[in-house]
């Protein structure tokens, strides 16, 4: 495994989403050195602990790189200060020959804190080979395994000398270009009972461990919001009424076509909530739940993940939130 990638993270910063608008112009720029910035709209981050690998930034969301053997572990790619549930899609040319090396989403979380790795190509090392494997989810036209490892006294986001889990989504039919939901990927780990934190950096990244190689990415964001939506999904009363356990919905990202929405359950461990979806709504995604059904009355329950759990609706038009109960199972 690339066990050096962590170092990458101690460069890295949270901050506010960096948008990624068409307006910007900056000149090329080749970076060689450990450094993390903004670059046409869009939030980069570049290290390395040896040897000759450089990486280019370009238009909008592109860029170029290189390394050769004499590069023990280098990482590097553009994409979001903040990382999130966002739809990404990226495309490219990537030359892994028969080395040691990664195309992937990478982003970091903090309490817990995760590395996390949506693997989409690699050359002669599959990362699942040292991790422990939980299962696979199917999304975005592949099949993933999920994995999870442990870095013991490792450099990360928060320091040197750290202890965390790193969350791996692998890709069974390697590819180069493509789109990745990447709820779909948190939900899976979720339903594994991996629980990621609050989000610092998210990135399309290139890697690569004692080997040589190179390529040439463009990533950006799909499915983000829609300035032409009717507006948010309108806010019905919070909580359920009466009952002998409450359910408090709130609100989530907003997508061009779908939402998500957080649930918190109190008074009860044991529960059952109803969600009444509306017309033309369904439900495309859950997390930290066990959710039965998508369209009309869908049930959540305990999926030993505690008592907050989550959804996307696909709106289908209609904005108004699902009706919520709950009652003790």
């Amino acid at each position: 495994m690339l066990l050096g990638v962590a170092c990458a993270a101690v460069l890295a910063t949270g901050g506010t989403v960096i948008a990624a608008p068409s307006a910007f112009a900056e000149a090329d720029r080749t970076v060689s050195s450990n450094t993390v910035g903004t670059h046409n709209g869009y939030y980069f981050s570049f290290w390395k602990d040896s040897g000759d690998a450089s990486m280019t930034l370009r238009e909008n969301g592109r860029y170029s790189s290189r390394w050769g053997n004499s590069t023990n572990n280098w990482v590097g790619g553009k994409g979001w200060a903040t990382g999130s549930r966002r739809t990404v899609t990226y495309s490219g040319s990537y030359n892994p020959g028969n080395n040691n090396t990664y195309l992937a989403l990478y982003g970091w979380t903090r309490s817990p804190l995760i590395e996390y790795y949506i693997v989409e190509n690699f050359g002669s090392y599959n990362p699942s080979s040292g991790a422990t494997r939980l299962g696979t989810v199917t999304t975005d036209g592949g099949t993933y395994d999920i994995l999870r490892s442990q870095r013991v006294n490792k450099p990360s986001i928060e320091g040197n000398n750290s202890t965390f889990y790193q969350f791996w989504s692998v890709r069974q039919q390697k590819r180069s270009s493509g789109t990745i939901t990447v709820g779909n990927h948190f939900d899976a780990w979720a339903r594994a009972g991996l629980n990621l934190g609050r989000h610092d950096y998210q990135i399309m990244a290139t890697e690569g461990y004692q080997s040589s190689g190179s390529s040439d990415i463009t990533v950006s964001e799909g499915g983000g919001s829609n300035p032409g939506n009717p507006g948010n999904p309108t806010t019905p009363p919070p909580n359920n009424p009466g009952g002998n356990c409450t359910a408090t919905i709130s609100a989530g990202e907003q997508f061009g076509d779908r939402f998500n929405l957080n649930v918190a359950v109190s008074n009860a461990s044991n529960w059952t909530v109803t969600l009444n979806m509306n017309n033309g709504q369904s439900i495309q995604n859950s997390w930290n739940a066990a959710v039965t059904g998508t369209s009309g009355s869908v049930t959540a329950r305990p999926n030993g993940n505690g008592n907050n759990f989550g959804v996307t609706v696909m709106a289908n038009g209609n904005w108004t939130w699902p009706t919520i109960s709950c009652r003790t199972s």
